[in-house]
């Protein structure tokens, strides 16, 4: 028998069909458009260029240095804002203590630090939007486009969301609970508050309230990364009220229902509106 032997065979190649390269172009050139349309997502505005083209040609030193500068400009605006604050802090005085009344200082340099504290404070507040736009201006070279779009939101929305909170503190909750204190006294035992102790009450009870009320931006937020979801949000919905009850009872200053309602209430309304646009605004 003839033993069977393997030839070579050689394969010429097919030129390819006039549908085939019509099809390849057809590709080409739709792949092409959706790179043209994710680059005119990224497109800046005037000012949001410049900031990135001066980031991009910076070495190390000069952005130490730009940060030198914005914070500077922080410092010089807190400042300002500190003396403006001190000229009006009599007035900012009388509407820190309208819940209790008249008050006293008994040590020589409790109301002179007290009037400090207070401008400090207002001069913060009131130079915050000079020193968030240092902020701002610094770290948006190294922010996308969706990134600037979600601190446009965030930002206003804390600020808001943080006020507030802190009047709902001040003008609902604060008086319940001076009056609540108030009521210890008898006619052997009368309620004299020391100015500075009682702004540092103040200060120490409104602003929980104001980070309270952050509730859902931090919701929100985590929806938005991913972490959290509608539907989980819905299952926590019976603990979470359990929880605002709780910490309601904890800091609440008098030991009524109402009062541990008007604290947990807030938060619980505050949950549900997170719930809300998880599910229908973010669809997550």
């Amino acid at each position: 028998m003839k033993a069977f032997q393997v030839k070579d065979f050689e394969m010429t190649a097919k030129r390819p069909s006039l549908n085939s390269v019509i099809a390849q172009k057809k590709r080409l050139a739709q792949q092409q458009k959706e790179q043209d349309a994710l680059l005119q997502e990224d497109t800046y505005t005037e000012t949001e260029q410049k900031l990135m083209d001066e980031a991009g040609s910076m070495s190390l030193i000069d952005h130490l240095g730009e940060l030198r500068g914005r914070i500077i400009v922080a410092l010089v605006a807190m400042i300002i804002g500190t003396v403006v604050s001190y000229y009006y802090v009599d007035d900012i005085i009388q509407i820190l203590i309208a819940p209790a009344g008249k008050l006293y200082y008994t040590k020589p340099t409790e109301a002179f630090f007290t009037y400090m504290k207070i401008s400090i404070i207002s001069g913060l507040i009131v130079s915050s939007p000079v020193w968030f736009y240092q902020i701002w201006a610094f770290i948006i070279p190294a922010l996308s486009k969706g990134e600037k779009k979600v601190t446009f939101l965030i930002v206003p929305s804390a600020i808001s969301l943080f006020i507030i909170g802190v009047l709902f503190s001040y003008y609902l909750v604060l008086p319940t609970a001076i009056e609540f204190f108030i009521g210890f006294g008898t006619d052997g035992l009368q309620p004299l508050f020391s100015i500075g102790q009682y702004i540092d009450f103040v200060v120490g009870f409104i602003i929980p309230f104001g980070i309270t009320f952050e509730l859902p931006l931090i919701i929100v937020a985590l929806g938005a990364l991913g972490i959290l979801s509608s539907q989980r949000v819905r299952s926590f919905r019976k603990i979470f009220i359990l929880l605002a009850f709780i910490v309601g009872g904890a800091i609440s200053p008098t030991p009524d229902m109402l009062s541990q309602t008007m604290i947990a209430g807030p938060m619980v309304l505050l949950y549900e509106i997170s719930h809300g646009i998880l599910r229908y605004i973010l669809k997550v």
